[in-house]
């Protein structure tokens, strides 16, 4: 199948289940939202070292936030309920407790769990923290240097996925890191789904496994333009440089949708064929076929 002169290679993107949590950041202007966002997502572009793969959903204006404020939907993924849970409340502390005029709240409440977040950030007032409970919400304010810290006290957790992934293969890295860029700005406002990686690109795509017993993943050598005639490629000819648009989503729908989107922004000259990562289905049950992806 062709995408003007792009081949989409008949190969799948493997994808694997993930809980995620949708929290609401919120700051007094769009230079402090941005000072918070940086900190809260950073260090989390994959679980393989990082305790949550984070990125931000989309914008939002302060007629869609509780407290009427500039904020963000931000979407962060884990393993595990628990995981995730422990995840947040250090993020949260550490990140945004600190951050001028930030507040968080929840953006899931329909989550099928509930972990703590506010409940336990709570005892940094010390005891002259307190709550306001809104309906069946409760809120906690935390005095801070510049007024108070407010806090939801849970955040609702669910069933995602991640993993879905293009590899996009160009002539020269200039061309193939401006389709990537191109990819990933398509689907920057789409919601339900995040590309957690730097600028939502990754050059360091994975296998499973290494030669070297302690690691759990090792370079994707498949895809390295210098280890052609070295290893078996998977590289087509003319293609010097690739990289990986990684996507996880709240569901299947929703990756598949970001990919889509993904695959048409990125086809043009000079890039010659879009494959995606794949462990033969040994990983994940979720398998995104490229050409049933465009159908």
């Amino acid at each position: 199948m062709l995408l003007g002169s792009t081949l989409i290679i008949d190969t799948f993107a493997e994808a694997f289940r993930m809980r995620y949590a949708r929290l609401i950041v919120t700051a007094l202007d769009d230079f402090w939202l941005d000072a918070a966002l940086r900190e809260f997502c950073g260090y989390g572009s994959s679980v393989i070292g990082c305790d949550a793969e984070v990125g931000v959903e989309r914008f939002l204006s302060p007629e869609e936030t509780p407290d009427a404020r500039p904020g963000a939907a931000v979407l962060a993924f884990g393993f595990s309920v628990d995981a995730l849970a422990k995840a947040m409340l250090n993020r949260a502390g550490q990140c945004l407790l600190p951050c001028a005029t930030s507040a968080v709240f929840n953006g899931l409440p329909e989550g099928e769990d509930q972990v703590p977040l506010g409940k336990n950030l709570r005892f940094f007032g010390d005891g002259y923290q307190k709550s306001k409970l809104i309906g069946d919400r409760r809120y906690w304010r935390i005095p801070v240097m510049d007024g108070e810290f407010i806090a939801e006290e849970q955040v609702g957790v669910a069933k995602g996925l991640a993993g879905g992934n293009i590899i996009i293969q160009g002539e020269t890295q200039a061309i193939t890191l401006a389709a990537a860029r191109r990819a990933v700005e398509a689907i920057a406002d789409m919601p339900g789904v995040v590309t957690p990686f730097p600028g939502g690109v990754v050059r360091s795509g994975s296998k499973v496994g290494s030669k070297y017993k302690a690691l759990r993943a090792s370079s994707n050598d498949a895809f390295c333009p210098t280890l052609r005639g070295r290893v078996p490629t998977e590289l087509v000819a003319g293609a010097e440089c690739a990289y990986e648009i990684v996507i996880n989503g709240v569901d299947e729908q929703h990756v598949a949708a970001a990919m889509r989107v993904t695959l048409h922004a990125a086809a043009g000259d000079g890039i010659p064929a879009i494959s995606a990562g794949n462990y033969g289905g040994k990983l994940g049950k979720f398998h995104f076929r490229l050409r049933e992806v465009l159908a």
